[in-house]
């Protein structure tokens, strides 16, 4: 079940490096705490090197680059890799301009990536660009629906064997997927759409679920995703008259706090492929 990943991050605090955007940094640290781990931020690449090296994950996010931080990356990435440290790729904007997508292509190609966490187009950019999937499927769409599941489950397989790495795409309907198996994934509202970052927390997250369990990695990121979604459901559901996306944003951390083994088991809504 689900829920013993929750619990295990609960009993672990897993410590989490994070080389994640300007943006969102203060949420990303809220989130996890919030759901059990600890968080520790850093892009120096003079200072990298000591921080992953007592933390027991990374997660890299490439929303807001600079040389700076894509020299940090790479650095502590070496340096997680050595650890046999969990590493999370968010390419934020892949696809978007040269510098993002050359970075996320160069970080997949050198870096031991644990998991890969971005929207569609994200991922779909990143499977064109790696010179591993060359023959992507002119099907693969720009939005995962019921329609072309199949292609797009076959998809992120085809993905994850060819990086050796979880691959989970976001969206209206999520996937988690390794070479073999794939949760499609149902929680989540749309007016989480209106929220700055609620990705960035999840790669943030999901670093923590992945630290936390380290026998059923596929299990423990499809979990991160399952508790941000239901966790929308949850604060959408307690939304006050008046109340916009300020508020919304309050809310789904507090779901993400309160939330338990029990809770998550009930409310995850998915299907393993």
């Amino acid at each position: 079940m689900l829920g013993n990943t929750l619990e295990a991050v609960r009993n672990c605090v897993p410590l989490v490096h994070n080389i994640t955007n300007y943006v969102t940094v203060n949420d990303v640290a809220n989130v996890l705490l919030a759901c059990g781990g600890s968080p520790i931020m850093s892009a120096e690449p003079d200072d990298v090197v000591d921080i992953t090296s007592i933390c027991g994950g990374l997660n890299i996010n490439i929303g807001t680059l600079t040389r700076r931080s894509i020299e940090g990356m790479f650095v502590a990435g070496t340096k997680a890799g050595e650890l046999g440290h969990p590493i999370v790729l968010d390419p934020v904007g892949a696809g978007a301009s040269a510098l993002r997508t050359s970075t996320a292509l160069e970080l997949m190609e050198k870096l031991p990536l644990t998991a890969i966490r971005g929207n569609v187009s994200e991922i779909k950019t990143l499977a064109l660009g790696s010179g591993t999937t060359k023959g992507v499927d002119a099907d693969v769409a720009d939005a995962v629906t019921e329609d072309n599941l199949d292609t797009m489950v076959a998809f992120a397989k085809d993905f994850a064997k060819k990086t050796d790495a979880i691959i989970a795409i976001t969206g209206a309907i999520d996937l988690v997927a390794d070479g073999e198996h794939c949760y499609v994934i149902r929680n989540g509202r749309p007016e989480m759409s209106k929220i700055t970052g609620t990705g960035c927390q999840l790669s943030g997250m999901m670093t923590a679920y992945l630290v936390a369990n380290p026998d059923n990695r596929l299990e423990a990121a499809a979990a991160a995703v399952c508790v941000m979604g239901l966790a929308g459901e949850i604060a959408w559901a307690s939304m006050q008259p008046g109340e916009g996306n300020a508020s919304y944003r309050i809310r789904i951390i507090d779901a993400i706090y309160n939330m338990d083994a029990e809770t998550l088991n009930k409310g995850a809504n998915y299907e393993l492929r």
